[in-house]
């Protein structure tokens, strides 16, 4: 009987998450013009789909080495190359294997495993990577929404938002104190990198636009994308899908834009996403080849 009740509930998360995104994704296609967004979909430029996968995944490079340096400060060596075989497992992890151990978790399980330190100081690095690039979404976020139509159709914000945009970081470096002294160290290198991170994306998606060939209102799209971004941290749907469609959506139709343009840039965004994702499972073949549980020599 209980063993039936943990199975029920391993199973119950990624149902939702599939109901979830089903949902989504039925709410806004409903209301799109699908023969034009399969046509815009269909005729996106190749060569522009290529540089959008390259910046998406010089964002992942990034991303890895923000979580590296969290990694060494707690006593934790990796190489550069396993870790980076670690971060793109954890992503195919994410996207692909939702509702389970998940891909942070898994990272956490790996390293407490293979390695002589405590899990809940695994935790506590990856937790404080996660919120590092949440604080530099917001950042950019800010930065675009700014000169933005938002900006013209809510101008009684905008004191609100310069204020908010002054106080990020300050409020990140009190966090840090506070909740993550041992961090402390390597908060402007890895605030840096979390930016770096976020600018490669939004690049990403300015190259799927050119795909497109949406040649006005990038600041608006660009800002809607970081604003989508934001939606998908909750892990409601699977991998982001549905939740990022639909504040596109739904954003795009408040400042009077064209929907389609921008729910097919979320919805190539996501397939160059699950593209990437997809080294991780060559790194899982790999390392069952070899090392089980992708472990590496202590340092």
């Amino acid at each position: 009987m209980g063993n039936n009740s943990i199975n029920l509930k391993k199973l119950l998360k990624p149902l939702l998450q599939l109901l979830v995104t089903g949902l989504a994704l039925y709410l806004v296609l409903r209301k799109s013009d699908l023969p034009k967004l399969f046509d815009i979909i269909r005729n996106a430029n190749p060569w522009y789909l290529l540089l959008s996968l390259l910046f998406f995944n010089i964002s992942k490079l990034f991303n890895a080495l923000r979580l590296n340096r969290f990694f060494k400060v707690i006593g934790i060596e990796l190489s550069p190359l396993y870790n980076l075989k670690l971060y793109y497992l954890g992503m195919f992890y994410n996207l692909f294997l939702p509702g389970g151990i998940g891909g942070d978790g898994y990272k956490i399980y790996v390293l407490q495993k293979n390695h002589d330190i405590k899990m809940i100081n695994v935790f506590h690095a990856v937790l404080w990577d996660r919120i590092c690039g949440i604080v530099a979404l917001a950042f950019l976020s800010l930065v675009l929404l700014l000169p933005s139509t938002f900006a013209l159709k809510l101008p009684q914000l905008l004191p609100y938002a310069w204020v908010l945009l002054g106080a990020i970081y300050p409020l990140a470096l009190l966090l840090n104190k506070w909740l993550y002294n041992q961090f402390i160290k390597v908060f402007a290198i890895t605030a840096l990198e979390s930016m770096l991170v976020q600018i490669a994306q939004v690049i990403s998606a300015f190259f799927i636009l050119q795909a497109i060939s949406l040649h006005t209102n990038h600041i608006d799209y660009l800002a809607i994308f970081l604003m989508s971004t934001v939606a998908t941290i909750l892990p409601i749907t699977i991998g982001g899908a549905g939740a990022r469609e639909i504040t596109f959506y739904y954003l795009l139709n408040f400042i009077k834009l064209e929907t389609s343009t921008g729910v097919a840039l979320s919805l190539i965004f996501f397939a160059i996403s699950a593209f990437s994702s997809l080294a991780g499972i060559l790194t899982r073949i790999s390392h069952e080849k070899s090392l089980p549980d992708i472990q590496e020599p202590n340092h």
